[in-house]
């Protein structure tokens, strides 16, 4: 079942990563300013957000196989419009479709796995549901970039959207009914506001915040970057997403079990460190100081360190009834956060006469800033998860088993 749902992530996150790595190439051919490419991400995560806020209010009422299928039927059929694209606003209006039905898939995906996996075994099959972003960027970006290559931006669109229907049919036909949160009593449904009033939610989501912002002030701009100040050359671009997602599959499948070890603390905060080292390596020098490929690989490593952690210590907080509920506001988060954080970026980067993007600095700082708050408030989570658990010791097992 883990597995099913990671393959359903895999079509749900390759939407989208693949289309930052196309920018280059749809700006050019539907006459975008690339200093504008922030506005396309920001277009899905804003819309994901919202239907974050909208699903988390009813989520919770459906079996999550039926309502998992309606959310990939959505996202298949806007990742079909983005293909068919012929501006900017037409572009921006299927990107903005895709997020209203790929944030809720995230959201179910996660809740899922929080209700089929005790708490114990949970580091390790967020992993390999997270690993979803790893195998998209192994495989699914370079072939992406490759099919691009051999038909127009278009193509990739439309070759996601018939194997997103594939893998929707087999998931939606192999998965069991998933109706264990609506058996016995019905709690009644928790208001958003309750939800955000409990200290360990509120920090977990800030964690969930900081982090995004900070991904997504960088992610829209690394092609252009590498290629516009860099020079890399436009063949090795596929290679490098390769490369970067293989080291970033490898530390996936180790980053579960360590966090089910050691903690989600421990962890992210090494993920930090790296995401940090990687951006004063990789972007602030006028020339690459070490090679392209190991940067970008640390810094494609850091996803898996940092969002694995935050995942599964975030599937401890909610009560089974409230688990969609708590996954879409999450999800509705760190939508927001990312939309803003491409959207303050294309408002601080510029594009030279040259090519070249300007202020990536600003936007470097920027991001570091907020990638260090996320440990720190993973901390403080932690610190009361365990509490908790130490003052209530009875609860373990019947937690455990359920």
């Amino acid at each position: 079942m883990i597995w099913l749902v990671a393959m359903v992530q895999l079509v749900n996150v390759l939407d989208f990563v693949m289309v930052m790595p196309l920018g280059r190439d749809f700006a050019r051919a539907l006459a975008i300013d690339e200093s504008r490419l922030g506005l396309i991400g920001g277009s899905y995560t804003l819309a994901a957000a919202i239907a974050g806020l909208v699903g988390s209010r009813f989520l919770d009422r459906f079996d999550r196989r039926r309502a998992l299928t309606v959310a990939m039927l959505g996202l298949v059929t806007a990742t079909a419009a983005g293909g068919l694209a012929q501006d900017l606003p037409s572009l921006m209006a299927a990107r903005i479709l895709a997020g209203a039905f790929g944030g809720p898939a995230t959201s179910l995906s996660m809740a899922i796995v929080a209700d089929v996996v005790p708490p114990a075994r949970r580091g390790a099959a967020m992993g390999i549901v997270m690993s979803a972003f790893s195998v998209a960027s192994v495989v699914g970006v370079p072939l992406g970039l490759y099919a691009a290559q051999l038909g127009s931006w278009r193509t990739p669109f439309f070759a996601l959207a018939v194997i997103g229907l594939g893998v929707t049919a087999f998931a939606a036909r192999s998965l069991p009914p998933l109706r264990r949160h609506l058996e016995g009593p019905r709690p009644a449904a928790t208001p958003t506001w309750a939800l955000l009033r409990r200290p360990e939610m509120a920090m977990t989501l800030a964690a969930a915040a900081a982090m995004t912002w900070s991904v997504f002030m960088i992610v829209p701009y690394v092609r252009s970057f590498l290629q516009n100040n860099h020079h890399v050359a436009e063949g090795d671009i596929k290679f490098l997403y390769l490369v970067g997602g293989i080291a970033s599959f490898a530390v996936v499948r180790i980053t579960g079990p360590a966090v089910d070890r050691l903690g989600s603390t421990p962890v992210a905060a090494l993920g930090t460190l790296l995401v940090t080292a990687a951006l004063l390596i990789g972007f602030l020098p006028a020339a690459p100081v070490l090679p392209v490929f190991l940067v970008f690989s640390l810094f494609m490593c850091t996803a898996a360190l940092r969002g694995v952690p935050l995942s599964a210590l975030a599937s401890k907080l909610p009560a089974p009834h409230e688990r969609a509920q708590y996954m879409s506001l999450q999800s509705a988060v760190q939508h927001l956060a990312s939309s803003a954080g491409a959207i303050t970026a294309s408002q601080i980067i510029a594009t030279a006469g040259d090519g070249h993007l300007v202020h990536i600095d600003v936007v470097v700082f920027a991001s570091i800033a907020f990638a260090v708050c996320m440990p720190v408030l993973l901390w403080r989570v932690e610190r009361r998860v365990r509490a908790r658990l130490a003052a209530a010791p009875a609860a373990l097992p019947t937690a455990r088993a359920r």
